[in-house]
């Protein structure tokens, strides 16, 4: 039986209820030094608004080495009741030491497999889902690498394979890999920031594999997030590719949380939910936040 596997246990998909389907409650960088999230009450207090909005569940997409904090999930989880999905994986080379970016080693799906089936260290947290991160339009070395990694992981267990879009490029060639050379079903793939790079031919293409497209990071007016944003989805729609549409936060440093003065997690839901519904079908607006996202992350776990 399908299921989202989340830091709690597993679920059936239609238990995740409306969800942020890309976010993040805790992150550390090296290109973010300073904007670190690692503060656990603004977490909980981020998450308490996210409920207090409608919200049910949150995939965070922070992947192995960069602070996701999977200990502290559980309780957060319980103690707000927002089901939370976490992730293994790796981010681009330049978020890792250069020496040994994740400091994982030559055999990169095994830990993957591992947190996947497992869990993440001694948290007993088993990951939903593998994050992975292609380059600006095109894939390096590292990207190659890890999404090979990924694949081979996302054979093993059916996991979920979420992929960076670096400025929402590449996508066709990170499509090319998993779905062409590695055989990852494309049902299997979620594109994250191809808003950042708005080409409705892109963009069907990428819809053409059978990938999710992932519409995330609300109010970032230079990544032509917010007002591309209605135009593509309609397009989408309108070329029967409605159904393969997910929406996210993407929250990635502390003053960005609602908490701090930023959108946040809220905003999703506080402003883009019924202004996205003026654009196109409400109705479709209410499957991309509560239908979609099970779909997505649901698997016959083996």
């Amino acid at each position: 039986m399908s299921a989202v596997r989340t830091v709690l246990g597993d679920i059936r998909p239609e238990e995740l209820g409306v969800c942020d389907a890309h976010d993040h409650l805790f992150l550390r960088s090296p290109q973010l030094p300073g904007q670190e999230l690692d503060d656990l009450s603004a977490a909980r207090a981020e998450l308490t608004a996210f409920r207090a909005a409608g919200g049910a569940a949150v995939v965070q997409w922070t992947p192995y080495g960069m602070g996701r904090r999977a200990a502290d999930l559980p309780a957060l989880s319980r103690a707000t009741g927002v089901h939370l999905v976490c992730a293994t994986g790796l981010h681009q080379a330049a978020h890792y030491a250069p020496e040994s970016p994740g400091g994982l080693g030559d055999r990169l799906s095994e830990p993957f497999v591992a947190e996947l089936t497992e869990g993440i260290g001694s948290s007993g947290v088993r990951a939903g889902l593998i994050k992975v991160a292609g380059g600006f339009h095109g894939l390096d070395a590292h990207a190659r690498r890890t999404m090979t990694a990924a694949a081979e992981a996302q054979h093993a267990t059916g996991a979920p394979i979420a992929v960076h879009l670096e400025l929402g490029t590449g996508a066709l060639d990170v499509l090319d890999l998993l779905c062409g050379e590695s055989g990852v079903p494309g049902h299997r793939v979620i594109l994250g920031h191809l808003n950042r790079f708005p080409d409705p031919v892109v963009q069907r293409q990428a819809a053409e594999s059978g990938c999710w497209l992932a519409f995330d990071g609300p109010s970032r007016a230079h990544h032509a997030t917010d007002w591309r944003m209605p135009e593509a989805v309609r397009a989408l729609a309108e070329a029967g590719y409605g159904d393969r549409l997910l929406l996210g936060g993407d929250t990635v440093v502390a003053g960005a949380r609602s908490v701090d003065g930023g959108p946040g997690m809220p905003y999703l839901l506080r402003r883009v939910r019924p202004w996205l519904a003026e654009a196109v079908d409400a109705e479709l607006v209410d499957r991309i936040l509560s239908e979609h996202p099970g779909r997505a992350f649901a698997v016959d776990w083996k």
